[in-house]
């Protein structure tokens, strides 16, 4: 239909806990972890994506399964350019993306040095353009939202390593934040926990399971119960304990307080015009953190706003990445002030 094509299009949301990759015309081409296993002696990518989160925490002395993003920004550039690589590869079958144009989402408030790692890996992929767009835009734009209107559009965008919080007007961020705080933090949360409460030491693997299984942000109307194995502090031996969906609110009360705060934060800096449209809109809620049980309910029953999960949370960074790829061949004066070129 659209006959042979000799570059490409993709947008990339390089996130902390998954990599997303979007191809125009095509959709959602790849979606793997942010992992890569790394031989320490040469330092030769091993393995990146689901094969690599299988071994956190299972390797050998000689090779370490990293994450390359740390908070949402580039850490390691090397292994991340490795990681993408290899990425490109499993998708179609080359390592270079040559003359194509390309459009990375970054967390909110990166700094010009983090932005610019960014757009070195994406150069050196092949990249013939490169451009820049705020993770919460493309959430809101990827969830559906018109935020070219002048009306209040409020997204909150719960990732790996960050949670970006934005209220959208005239396709610009009026008040937004930036949190160190998303879904590792609270894997951590859990694993501290654990230790502090059963003396039991388990992976982080092992915590977002939990987290995921029978982790909770609001009361639930019948606790769930779950075993998880570790190894016990006292003895050194192996150990199975039975952990509650309670404890596990408990575990992450402190992470969950922090986001509660944040968004409270961007409210009360909110102008009242745009504050009444988001009253009568509601919040908008993405990412992999939005689907933690209950958390919607916490916000809203909070806030007294509709608090809603986007229709598919993981995807829309990416989405929104895709719709401004097919605005870029357009000539919409709009693009121009959502994207940083």
């Amino acid at each position: 239909m659209f006959g042979f094509r000799r570059t490409v299009d993709i947008g990339i949301d390089l996130g902390t806990a998954s990599v997303l990759i979007y191809c125009k015309g095509k959709g959602i081409v790849l979606r793997e972890p942010s992992v890569a296993a790394v031989d320490k002696a040469t330092g030769a990518v091993k393995g990146v994506g689901t094969e690599a989160q299988r071994m956190l925490g299972r390797t050998p002395g000689n090779i370490t399964a990293v994450r390359p993003l740390k908070n949402g920004v580039i850490s390691d550039d090397m292994v991340t350019l490795k990681m993408l690589q290899m990425f490109i590869l499993k998708w179609r079958g080359r390592k270079s993306l040559k003359n194509a144009r390309v459009m990375v989402c970054v967390p909110s408030g990166v700094t010009d040095v983090e932005q610019r790692a960014v757009k070195k890996v994406a150069y050196d992929l092949g990249a013939k353009e490169v451009f820049v767009i705020e993770e919460p835009r493309a959430a809101a734009i990827g969830a559906g939202m018109d935020i070219s209107l002048p009306r209040g559009c409020m997204v909150v965008d719960i990732g790996g390593g960050t949670t970006d919080i934005a209220v959208l007007s005239l396709g610009q961020s009026v008040v937004s934040a930036s949190l160190k705080i998303a879904g590792d933090k609270m894997d951590e949360a859990i694993v501290r926990y654990i230790k502090r409460k059963h003396n039991l030491l388990i992976g982080e693997r092992t915590a977002e399971l939990l987290k995921i299984n029978i982790g909770t942000a609001f009361p639930r109307s019948e606790t769930l119960y779950t075993e998880v194995n570790g190894r016990n502090l006292l003895t050194g031996l192996p150990k199975t304990i039975t952990v509650s969906s309670e404890e596990m609110r408990q575990a992450m009360s402190e992470n969950l307080n922090a986001l509660v705060q944040g968004v409270h934060s961007v409210l009360e800096r909110t102008p009242p015009e745009l504050a009444a449209d988001i009253y009568i809109n509601g919040i908008c809620m993405t990412g992999g953190g939005s689907l933690l049980f209950g958390l919607d309910k916490l916000f809203s029953e909070t806030f007294h706003v509709n608090c809603y999960i986007a229709e598919d949370p993981l995807s829309c960074v990416a989405l929104g990445a895709g719709v401004c790829l097919e605005h870029l061949a357009g000539d919409d004066m709009f693009m121009d002030d959502l994207l940083d070129g």
